[in-house]
């Protein structure tokens, strides 16, 4: 086992390992959320993501009033020790972000590992699996403060951090949905933190789950931006920064009417902008204002 992974993909392996040798049998019940916590020492929110990403294989299942078990008929596992499946999407990962979306394709991820198309099918069920694995694996990325303290600061850090993946990799707020959500454990995991933000607030389910889909989906919308920007800066080889200024150099006068002589908009302005009146508004459901006497 590599200590340099994810500490959720040793306890997969170590789980995985125990079903493999029959420590675990089919049906028979597998470490709980807390159990996890306690034998490997982890945060809830590894211990849930390692479970996830076990389902999610098929290597456990749920059951009514009986918890995750051992899947009677086990799928046949997608990963070597969680490395292969990893390579091959570090490699995907790569060529979105280089060439965005358009170019990423099974036959160009074999290419630049130097195996035959076909092999990659043992990791992936379908081709078009390829790029919702790899929005969740750059989720994975994300390495999360302890929790600052009161609900705003806690949103602003989440926010943060779903922007800099964003930066990092443009053509992922596209593979967001926030209508039809998926729970893969990298997006899992992120969401179980947001929500810590809510933690001894007695809110209605409904106002929970509308502010963190509303911040989720402030961030996607600013950040699908990036993809275009960046697009830009390379067709005309300018920042936006250098590209306003030669605007108001050549416009002048009209251009300082709408914007002033040393106004800027910048998508990090105006994400830092939006944001912090998206949570202005938040104030209003989540520290509402005491009635008069």
């Amino acid at each position: 086992m590599t200590e340099s992974r994810p500490p959720y993909l040793r306890i997969v392996a170590e789980i995985e390992r125990r079903i493999e040798t029959g420590e675990l049998r089919p049906g028979d019940s597998v470490p709980t959320t807390r159990a996890i916590v306690h034998e490997w020492g982890v945060a809830m929110a590894t211990a849930t993501k390692a479970l996830a990403a076990l389902k999610q294989s098929g290597s456990i299942e749920s059951r009514p009033r009986v918890g995750a078990v051992v899947a009677t008929r086990r799928l046949p596992a997608r990963t070597v020790d969680g490395f292969e499946r990893d390579r091959i999407l570090r490699v995907a990962i790569r060529i979105a972000d280089t060439g965005g979306l358009a170019a990423l394709s099974l036959r160009a991820v074999a290419a630049d590992l130097g195996v035959a198309t076909i092999s990659l099918h043992r990791h992936l069920e379908t081709r078009t699996e390829l790029p919702q694995l790899i929005a969740d694996f750059v989720f994975t990325e994300i390495e999360y403060p302890e929790p600052p303290k009161g609900w705003r600061a806690h949103l602003r850090t989440a926010a943060q951090l779903q922007w800099g993946l964003y930066q990092r990799h443009p053509w992922l707020p596209r593979l967001i949905s926030i209508t039809r959500p998926t729970t893969p454990p990298g997006m899992m995991a992120y969401g179980l933190w947001t929500l810590r933000a809510f933690d001894g607030m007695a809110l209605d389910p409904s106002v929970r789950l509308h502010v963190y889909a509303t911040l989720m989906n402030y961030v996607r919308g600013t950040g699908i931006n990036i993809e275009s920007e960046t697009g830009a800066e390379l067709d005309t080889g300018m920042t936006s920064s250098q590209w306003g200024a030669a605007k108001r150099a050549l416009d002048g006068p009209l251009v300082s009417q709408i914007t002033g002589s040393a106004a800027e908009v910048t998508l990090d302005s105006l994400f830092a902008f939006g944001l912090e009146r998206l949570l202005d508004g938040m104030t209003t459901v989540l520290a509402p204002r005491k009635a008069r006497p």
